[in-house]
């Protein structure tokens, strides 16, 4: 495939998160011109490994640890000025440059303080079932502070922080108020202390800040390439996802457009990237789910805490039933799997081929979490490989076991396998032959 033919593509997660897309994103930046964050919010962790080292990235895209290449932080994405800034500052004593290979869109919102106390507020007041298993950032309020207008801030706001400051001043008033009444205690809201702290932020992002949109439509109209980075997970999509477990922005390919600033026709070609197993963090169904020694052997293995908050990931086999699912949403071409070397070891490997609710078989995820939280997993289960993969190079290398295993997943899924990884580091990764990006195949191979 050519250049011209491949276009610009976007990386996925096909799951509940954590797939592994900050190393594929890596991987792929070679590529590409520009990398762009659309969606979500401080939430989000991708871990990118380079020789020894290794970078956590939250709101930063990964495409920052490539200074040619221009990062983008899009108009979907909401910011904490002091998170983004730590995160800059923390590069930047670790050898890794940020400057104008950075852009943030003027037209992001802001999370703010408000926003992480109420998160917390709600998240600790909530009776044990009605909590969802938010990080506590601050992303939903934010984001439902953007659909309620009036109480919104976006970063062109602190760019004009003489004509904030006042309605700023009348916010924090009103969210005082209101929390305090809705959780029946006092809250502290120090509005000084909040204008001050964000009066200096906003001097810092002031050289970041431009008209995104514009940046990346100018971008496509001269033939430069762009890689759009997703966070989160397609299951944990506000529309599309396991519902109420899910955050607060649209994860999906679909969500390029809006969360970016560019043309619905702009994306030709969706990487989808999830594991060779199971994972989520939080509360919420999951239905391969595996409650045992395996499960716990698994996030052994798999090194399976979360980047963002550290928190223990729930195991479980690959699901088959939600990766095509969200395959199909998503418009995903191919798939890069994660984590194959994790199962090396096990006698047997399990896959989720389909779902049994009250007795029939169903195809997709039910939209009602009480449904799907009946659903009975219909395992496949294949004989496992002993062979230490982590430093195989091709598909034809890999034991005949662990072959058999990813051919089962590629007609589960309905979508082929083109990169597989068998450990964190880049150099740890397979380009399968059937892989479409024959530029990617090459700068991997050189």
């Amino acid at each position: 495939m050519s250049n011209s033919e491949q276009g610009h593509t976007c990386v996925v997660g096909l799951a509940w998160g954590d797939e592994g897309k900050g190393k594929i994103v890596d991987l792929l930046c070679e590529c590409y011109d520009f990398v762009v964050r659309f969606n979500g919010g401080a939430n989000a962790g991708h871990t990118v490994c380079i020789g020894d080292e290794s970078f956590a990235l939250h709101l930063l895209p990964s495409g920052v640890l490539h200074p040619e290449k221009t990062s983008v932080v899009g108009p979907g994405v909401v910011i904490d000025p002091s998170a983004i800034l730590e995160e800059i500052d923390g590069l930047a004593k670790r050898g890794v440059r940020v400057g104008e290979n950075l852009r943030i869109s003027d037209r992001a919102h802001v999370v703010m303080p408000y926003h992480k106390l109420e998160d917390q507020l709600s998240e600790s007041s909530a009776q044990q079932g009605g909590q969802i298993g938010t990080t506590a950032r601050g992303i939903g309020p934010c984001y439902a502070d953007k659909m309620r207008r009036t109480s919104a801030v976006r970063i062109c706001d602190l760019m004009n922080f003489d004509s904030l400051e006042p309605r700023l001043r009348e916010i924090v008033c009103a969210k005082r108020v209101g929390l305090s009444a809705v959780y029946g205690q006092d809250v502290v809201l120090d509005v000084d202390v909040i204008i001050a702290s964000l009066r200096a932020d906003a001097a810092r992002l002031k050289s970041f800040v431009t008209d995104t949109g514009v940046l990346l439509q100018e971008a496509v109209a001269t033939g430069r390439r762009i890689l759009f980075e997703g966070a989160n997970g397609t299951l944990l999509d506000i529309d599309h996802g396991t519902y109420p477990y899910v955050t607060s922005s649209g994860t999906t390919a679909n969500s390029v457009a809006p969360g970016a600033g560019v043309s619905a026709r702009t994306v030709s070609h969706v990487v989808g990237v999830t594991k060779a197993y199971a994972t989520r963090v939080g509360r919420g169904p999951f239905v391969s789910e595996l409650n045992n020694e395996i499960g716990d052997h698994i996030r052994t293995q798999g090194n399976e805490f979360g980047t963002t908050t550290g928190r223990p990931r729930r195991c479980g086999w690959f699901d088959a039933v939600v990766n095509r699912y969200s395959a199909s949403l998503g418009g995903v071409t191919e798939i890069a799997l994660m984590h194959l070397d994790t199962l090396s070891g096990f006698d047997e490997v399990g896959m989720c081929v389909g779902y049994r609710l009250d007795g029939r078989d169903i195809t997709t995820p039910p939209a009602h979490v009480d449904q799907l939280e009946r659903v009975e997993p219909v395992f496949e289960m294949f004989p496992g490989w002993s062979e230490d993969v982590s430093r195989v190079g091709t598909i034809e290398e890999l034991p005949e076991n662990a072959k058999r295993y990813l051919r089962r997943v590629e007609s589960a899924v309905g979508v082929p396998i083109t990169i597989v990884s068998v450990g964190p580091e880049r150099s740890q990764t397979i380009i399968g032959a059937t892989c479409a990006m024959t530029e990617v195949n090459d700068a991997a191979s050189s």
